[in-house]
């Protein structure tokens, strides 16, 4: 598997289509639509930075950053099912933190439904920690940071 690209307008649909099948088992979980499915794409690529993981069957995974300036907001990481178990969200997460030093950031946020306890236990891992919990109309949204040096 190659290193991660930078993604851009082109990649929109190829993009699309990895997040719905990436995110589509958290909807039964969560028993909402996910985020990251309710986002308009097109005005996305003007203040985020997409990074994308090539596969042999094509886009394997997808990174979504947005650049603050505190921190790092991972907006959305997204492995493609057929890519699942073959390190993808873990190459993409490390690449997340390589990309907040590389723009001298040594903070990340993230956040994730409260429902997915399986994220919330990987990104723990990960070494991020629960910052706070937010109660949304329709779900909590766990924040998630972690600090490198």
């Amino acid at each position: 598997m190659s290193q991660p690209r930078r993604g851009g307008p082109e990649d929109r649909a190829d993009i699309e289509a990895l997040q719905r099948a990436a995110y589509a088992p958290n909807r039964a979980r969560l028993g909402v639509e996910p985020l990251p499915l309710l986002a308009d794409y097109a005005g996305l690529f003007a203040s985020h930075e997409f990074w994308l993981l090539d596969g042999n069957e094509g886009l394997a995974g997808a990174l979504v950053l947005e650049v603050r300036p505190e921190d790092l907001l991972i907006w959305s990481v997204a492995t493609a099912p057929e890519a699942r178990g073959e390190g993808v969200g873990n190459r993409l997460l490390a690449f997340a933190e390589a990309r907040a030093r590389e723009l001298g950031l040594s903070t990340l946020r993230l956040y994730t439904g409260e429902k997915l306890v399986d994220n919330i236990a990987w990104y723990r891992r990960h070494g991020y920690a629960i910052e706070r919990r937010e109660a949304l109309a329709d779900r909590v949204l766990i924040h998630m940071i972690k600090t490198t040096s």
